[in-house]
This record gives C-alpha cells, sequence and structure tokens, in this order.
C-alpha cells in the first residue's frame, strides 16, 4: 500500500464566487464539529509569532464548548521559512506529521530530515527549531497538548519515525480490513496523547457506536466514508476535519475504491480530573 499512500493538506485558494455557503456542509455543535476542506480558504488562516513565510489553519483550539485538551494546525512553510522557536509553550509536546515537502527538524541540537508520512514527538521542555529544508512548500500537521504530569512518570524522550515504518495493527476479528498504525507506545504511560492513522479498506466499517472519554481531532487523510458523530451520519473525504467532545458517539463505514485513511488525536493514560477548569 506505500506506494498508494496520499496525505491530504487544505487546498488554500478561494471557491468559485457563485458557490454555494453551506454546499460543502460544515457543522458546529457542542458534541462535535466538522470543518470540511472546502471551507480551509486562504482567508482563514493565521499567521503565527515567530514564524517566517509560515500560515497556518487553527482547527482545533482549547475552548469553552471545543477542545479542551489540544490545538491541531495544519501549517504551510514556504522554501527557507521556518521558526527558531516554534512552541510558546514550554509545557507543551508536539505530534508532528508531515504531509508534503522536506522538514528539517532540529531537537536538542541534533537535525534530522523528514519527509512526507514522517511522524516525530516532540517532548515538552524540548529545545527545538523548524525548517522548510526544501524547494517546495513545506505542509505539516500540528498537534500541541500539554503534557499531564503523573506520579512516578517523567516525559517521554523524542522520537521520529514514519507510516511506513509502522506496521499497522488489525483490530480484532476484522481480518485487517480496520486497523491501527500507533506511532504512540500504546504500553507506555508516559505518553498521555496518542497520534495513530486508522484505516479502513474499501467497505469496511467501526461495527459500534463508540462512546468513550477520550477526545478526538480526526483529519481524514486519504479516501471516502461515511461518518457517524452522535446521531447523524455524515460523507466525508480527503482534507476533511472533525473534532470530537469525549463521548460523542462515533462509528464509519469506507465508501471508496480505495482506503479510507485518517489522521486521529486522543487524549489518554490519565484519571480524569474532579475539578472543571
Amino acid at each position: 500500500m506505500s506506494d498508494s499512500r496520499r496525505y491530504a493538506f487544505p487546498p488554500a485558494g478561494m471557491p468559485a464566487p457563485d458557490a454555494d455557503p453551506a454546499a460543502d456542509g460544515a457543522i458546529f455543535t457542542p458534541a462535535y464539529a466538522l470543518i470540511p476542506a472546502g471551507v480551509m480558504r486562504d482567508i482563514v488562516t493565521s499567521a503565527l509569532p515567530g514564524w517566517r513565510d509560515t500560515r497556518a489553519w487553527i482547527l482545533a483550539r482549547p475552548l469553552s464548548g471545543f477542545a479542551e485538551s489540544f490545538a491541531q494546525y495544519a501549517v504551510e512553510v514556504g522554501p527557507g521559512g521556518g521558526s527558531d522557536e516554534p512552541e510558546p509553550d514550554a509545557g507543551a509536546e508536539a505530534g508532528i506529521f508531515i504531509a508534503a515537502g522536506e522538514m528539517a527538524l532540529k531537537v536538542a541540537g541534533s537535525t534530522h530530515r523528514l519527509g512526507p508520512g514522517a511522524y516525530a514527538y516532540v517532548p515538552p521542555m524540548a529545545e527545538w527549531s523548524i525548517a522548510n529544508a526544501g524547494p517546495a512548500p513545506l505542509r505539516f500537521h500540528w498537534i500541541r497538548k500539554r503534557w499531564q504530569p503523573a506520579k512516578g512518570l517523567v516525559p517521554p524522550p523524542f522520537f521520529t519515525t514514519s507510516d511506513g515504518a509502522t506496521p499497522a495493527d488489525p483490530m480484532p476479528g476484522t481480518g485487517g480490513a480496520w486497523a491501527t498504525t500507533r506511532f504512540h507506545d500504546p504500553d507506555d504511560l508516559r505518553h498521555d496523547m496518542h497520534v495513530n492513522i486508522v484505516t479502513l479498506l474499501p467497505g469496511a466499517r467501526i461495527p459500534f457506536a463508540e462512546t468513550h472519554v477520550m477526545e478526538h481531532g480526526l483529519y481524514v487523510l486519504q479516501g471516502t466514508g461515511r461518518y457517524l458523530l452522535n446521531r447523524s451520519w455524515h460523507e466525508v473525504g480527503p482534507g476533511d476535519f472533525m473534532w470530537l467532545r469525549a463521548f460523542c458517539p462515533q462509528a464509519c463505514i469506507a465508501t471508496g475504491e480505495e482506503p479510507f485513511r485518517y489522521l486521529l488525536y486522543k487524549d489518554v493514560n490519565r484519571h480524569p480530573g474532579l475539578m472543571l477548569p
């Protein structure tokens, strides 16, 4: 499957002047949000302090009635651009997934060259920088979360891996039609977030409405599907983003002729706090 892997990114540009604003199906509810690729245009990007030749689609942020545990960006960096101090919050960890271009990621004095399909985890308190190391735009997905201390645990170390180098773990009883590429070791409790790629082969489905404590950020990388969010089914495809509040029921069916794949964030391995923020 490696030769057929593709990694979606916001389309940018502008739609036709006579486009129907409701046609893309964007929706925001207390339980979930659907931000389709078609609404991720030039005029909704953000500039970031300390970044050169960079723009970002900020898809999720901590907000009353919205994301609570994380922020998620799609970041585009022009040739020669980047940041010497990308993270303004020393307590934040990062999950970085490369969609296109070449990244030079420097952590603790060592530089790592990363291309499409690569994933990097950067722990809190790290000294790191990012630069576009190629002639084309660098495009990557960036998930930020405050690392949550727990007794007897220290932050996990920096690591890099890739989609191609990480075996997909088939879900029980599915014959591999539903599988998860797990970038973080699920048995390592130092990790309080996981970033995975979920793959469903054509016609495969999640056969029950998952209802759980984990919050999700979900970015469709490839293929199409019908996704159940709370009590409504939505048609989704490459570049669509979904935020799911904890306990929002979810399921999906892969509807196309190629694998349906999405980048998935979830918060894990910690007791729920007993005080509201």
